[in-house]
């Protein structure tokens, strides 16, 4: 076990933002590239179960039930405290822990997607509240895409849309994320653009992890 401590370097963005893609080349190069380091991927919702009812409600396989038995849709503020749940089960179990044990852990989404998705249906602050005790990153790299091109990557990516992909929707989220860098600034962090070529989104992102790493 390492006696250095690690990094937590979090991805940000709207649905199609191509988070997920550069997570992945990311970790690819730093494993070519740095064969010292020991890199993990995770991503929220986690692998927890939290995580796993969360990922029901987004695709909309798990709703609710009134008393009378009338059916409705999974409360959006209960969903928001799944999410902060869920945020704490996976930092204890799996961020933290590796970190502590030098390890690099990159994830795909944190903190600053409660602000913006969450915020939709309730106070931004609240759910900063809820929130609190979710340690910050080292490094926190946001991908920014206009909501349409968010979505025509989602379409062409996999059937089917989650709850919040929707434009309309996505316009709101993007105003949020704008707000969320406001109310909680990273000590460390860097906007890209996300509507270029995969190749230079990367290695715009290649350059913050090396500084971070130096």
């Amino acid at each position: 076990m390492s006696s250095r401590r690690g990094w937590f370097v979090v991805f940000e963005g709207l649905d199609g933002a191509g988070t997920s893609t550069q997570v992945r080349l990311l970790a690819d190069r730093l494993r070519r590239e740095r064969p010292d380091l020991q890199v993990a991927v995770t991503a929220e919702p986690s692998s927890g179960p939290a995580g796993a009812l969360i990922r029901q409600v987004l695709k909309g396989r798990t709703t609710a039930v009134t008393a009378l038995g009338q059916p409705q849709a999974f409360d959006r503020r209960a969903l928001a405290l799944l999410f902060a749940a869920d945020r704490l089960d996976h930092v204890s179990c799996e961020v933290e822990p590796l970190v502590q044990a030098g390890w690099l852990v990159v994830s795909d989404r944190y903190v600053w997607s409660s602000l913006a998705y969450q915020s939709l249906d309730a106070p931004m602050e609240w759910v900063a509240h809820i929130n609190r005790f979710a340690p910050a990153p080292d490094l926190l790299i946001v991908l920014d895409v206009a909501p349409d091109v968010g979505l025509s990557r989602v379409d062409a990516s996999r059937p089917g849309r989650e709850i919040f992909e929707r434009e309309e929707t996505l316009d709101h989220v993007a105003g949020a994320y704008r707000e969320a860098l406001k109310v909680l600034p990273a000590a460390r962090a860097c906007v890209l653009a996300g509507d270029r070529p995969v190749e230079a989104v990367a290695e715009d992102v290649w350059a913050a992890v090396r500084d971070l790493l130096t």
